[in-house]
């Protein structure tokens, strides 16, 4: 696995109010191709040098993996 890439402070700051909102989320992921997932984020962490969600169903995606959520891109600049 490559090395983790941060996102824009701002985006984890609104998949945070996601989470907090308990908002449901269409969510568009890289993983072996791209990939699109619903559900409510239940948790947004770090864990071993990069950082994670997890959604209510069990999927978790690391975030430098995320293409957009909720139609909104994701911006890797922080």
């Amino acid at each position: 696995m490559y090395k983790y890439q941060n996102i824009s402070c701002s985006y984890y700051d609104q998949l945070e109010a996601y989470a907090t909102q308990r908002t449901r989320c269409a969510i568009i992921y890289r993983d072996a191709g791209e990939k699109s997932v619903e559900g409510i984020i239940v948790d947004v962490y770090a864990s071993n040098g990069a950082e994670y969600l997890k959604l209510d169903n069990g999927t978790v995606i690391r975030l430098d993996h995320l293409i957009s959520v909720n139609n909104v891109p994701v911006n890797n600049v922080c």
